[in-house]
């Protein structure tokens, strides 16, 4: 694994090199090949899509699909890019607006954390970027993103090499609550982000949300978490304004976090998203197996649970 870390540090250290103006040449000829050659994963992207958005044409549905594919193609490049791109040209290509309003708010109200809303949609890769912008702020405050290991040690550990350009701390999904705690007890002041749109496994499913026109199952980490810290509550409203430029608008999303019922939140950062995707829909991540896991499956699952302790209680 350690060789093959270095052979892929190494390539894509070179490609990092080369301008963007080039690398998004190489994106077009990428775009080629995934989508009009391999076809990556478009029987997904393909029912994604239609069930998403029922009342477009094929037409339609067929131009969000190519323009989805275009920007999967520069979103790889962009990534690759963070390698050696400079602070100076990353903060021009990737803007924040609120950061110092969130501080000072964390200042006002005297909170220790602040979570942030966000998704894979847009480049999430560059989001990382915002701990670069709490610094310039915030001398007292770290910034840290939750993300999920990859299965291969080698993607995994590039992975975690590229993302450490925007100066904050990876967090394991799994260790989330370890490096909150321990940052509770030391009193350090935090800004974490969370994207919260993947799909739990059924072990981790609690709570299923009416996003994109189907019954989803949804991660609630990110509001449980924040009500056991009395966290404040943001979102990340991240849109592409061209090739290589995103704005990542950050809004309060409520203002006590403790005050509301239960999934409540994580319901309002969903529905907040898919208005985001249905302004810009190419930009969300549609290769992804998003609804592998039904609620007709999962009713199922509670049902055999509930008549297996039935079983065991008359034992």
């Amino acid at each position: 694994m350690k060789i093959l870390y270095h052979i892929l540090s190494g390539i894509c250290y070179l490609l990092s090199l080369l301008p963007l103006w080039v690398l998004y040449r190489i994106s077009d000829v990428l775009y080629l090949i995934l989508y009009h050659l391999v076809g990556y994963r478009k029987e997904i992207v393909h029912k994604n899509l239609r069930q998403s958005f029922p009342d477009k044409t094929i037409e339609e549905l067929r131009d969000i699909e190519k323009r989805f594919y275009g920007f999967l193609c520069d979103y790889m490049v962009e990534t690759v890019k963070l390698m050696t791109i400079s602070n100076a040209n990353l903060r021009k290509r990737m803007q924040f607006e609120g950061v110092a309003e969130m501080i000072q708010t964390m200042e006002n109200e005297n909170k220790q954390f602040a979570f942030i809303y966000l998704g894979h949609y847009c480049n999430w890769e560059w989001i990382s970027s915002l701990g670069i912008r709490i610094h310039e702020v915030s001398s007292n405050t770290i910034c840290g993103q939750i993300y999920h290991p990859l299965s291969n040690k080698a993607f995994d550990r590039l992975m975690l090499k590229i993302r450490s350009k925007g100066e904050g701390y990876n967090i394991p999904m799994k260790e989330t609550l370890r490096y909150i705690i321990n940052w509770k007890k030391s009193g350090q002041k935090v800004i974490i982000g969370f994207i919260s749109d993947q799909a739990p496994k059924w072990s981790s499913t609690h709570h299923w949300c009416n996003f994109l026109h189907r019954k989803t199952p949804v991660f609630t980490g990110t509001e449980k978490i924040g009500k056991q810290v009395d966290a404040l509550i943001f979102f990340g409203d991240v849109r592409r304004i061209k090739r290589g430029h995103y704005t990542c608008r950050l809004s309060r999303l409520v203002k006590d976090i403790k005050q509301y019922p239960d999934f409540e939140v994580t319901d309002m950062y969903f529905r907040i998203l898919e208005e985001c995707i249905n302004s810009q829909p190419a930009y969300w991540l549609w290769t992804h197996n998003r609804w592998k896991r039904t609620y007709e499956e999962y009713l199922t699952l509670q049902q055999e649970k509930t008549e297996a302790a039935d079983t065991d209680g008359h034992q």
